[in-house]
């Protein structure tokens, strides 16, 4: 999918922020859309990539991306299991009653696969369950596929990609590196680092088998490195719009200071941890913070911002409230508006 490739990826653990990735970059998809997309067109492919994190990546790009990072997170996966107290012959033995599973009765939900380890005298808790499944996938043997109600199947990876073209991890690289540069040019490496979780000897790999497609700027005492002739249009002046949790624009660079003034830091990382909340941009500055609350067959948006904002500024949050009811289909209002 388009809006895909643009941002090199979007980070999807929670599904319904996935979404919402696409729904402020576009005006024309709908959720469905996405869901199509990933469930019976296959032009996306929700899995384990960039920062060892869920995205939604254009399937097409799973030949190169997939090995890329699945290796990593695969051999850190393990290493957690066996602190866990499972040993690898043990997990060797779930992820094949997986495989047997996936091969003879097709896709399974995780509880579904749980029950057929269980089956064959494997006893797992909720963090080993959760690794076992993110083991079979990043392994090679599987993949997330379509859902079954609010759950998402493992589908046998050949099955559903069908076969893989040969890896060339150099290419993979320096297509990575022209992806993000793509997608959030003019950056730094270690911007580039931070953002796909590879090594800086592995990015600047990348970055030199695109040198010839590089420019370079200063700013301060930072090399700023944008593709060649990639000026990217800014949009109108007033630009307003309501970016959900996870957003990439919020986890492409090192720092979120140009973006996020001082005190609106916590309407981006409320309570802690890496959990990025969903926050208001004008002109691609964070000026507050918003939830989104599924009650039914509706949805209510709410500000957490207490400061007054200008009626142009409300105007167009109005806007985007409507265009979220748009893009999930459902009546969708604003708490106290």
């Amino acid at each position: 999918m388009d809006v895909a490739r643009a941002i090199a990826g979007g980070q999807a653990q929670d599904q319904y922020a996935g979404s919402l990735t696409f729904r402020s970059r576009s005006r024309r998809l709908t959720a469905a859309d996405v869901d199509h997309a990933r469930t019976s067109e296959r032009s996306l492919l929700r899995t384990w990539a960039m920062r060892m994190t869920i995205h939604l990546i254009p399937t097409d790009d799973a030949g190169w991306m997939l090995p890329l990072f699945e290796p990593a997170i695969e051999k850190w996966s393990r290493r957690r299991l066996k602190q866990l107290g499972v040993r690898a012959a043990t997990q060797d033995k779930a992820i094949r009653v997986v495989a047997w599973a996936l091969e003879k009765e097709g896709q399974l939900t995780r509880p579904e696969a749980y029950e057929r380890i269980a089956a064959a005298g494997i006893e797992l808790n909720t963090q080993t369950r959760m690794h076992i499944a993110l083991t079979t996938v990043t392994s090679g043997i599987a993949c997330l596929g379509p859902d079954k109600g609010k759950t998402t199947c493992l589908v046998l990876r050949e099955d559903w990609l069908g076969k893989l073209p040969r890896f060339d991890r150099q290419a993979a690289l320096a297509e990575l590196a022209r992806r993000y540069l793509r997608a959030f040019g003019p950056a730094t490496e270690r911007d580039f680092a931070y953002w796909s979780g590879l090594g800086l000897g592995e990015v600047r790999t990348g970055l030199g088998g695109i040198a010839g497609e590089l420019t370079e700027s200063r700013l301060g005492e930072e090399t700023m490195l944008s593709l060649k002739g990639d000026r990217g249009r800014l949009p109108p002046t007033g630009q307003v719009r309501l970016l959900g949790a996870f957003d990439t624009y919020m986890l492409g660079y090192r720092s979120r200071d140009f973006a996020v003034p001082p005190e609106h830091v916590p309407a981006v990382k409320e309570g802690g941890g890496g959990w990025i909340r969903p926050v208001i941009v004008r002109d691609g500055v964070v000026i507050g913070g918003w939830r989104y609350m599924r009650k039914g067959a509706r949805i209510e948006v709410a500000l957490n911002s207490a400061e007054s904002l200008p009626a142009a500024v409300r105007k167009a949050i109005d806007a985007e409230v409507a265009d979220i009811g748009r893009f999930e289909g459902l009546p969708t209002t604003l708490a106290g508006g």
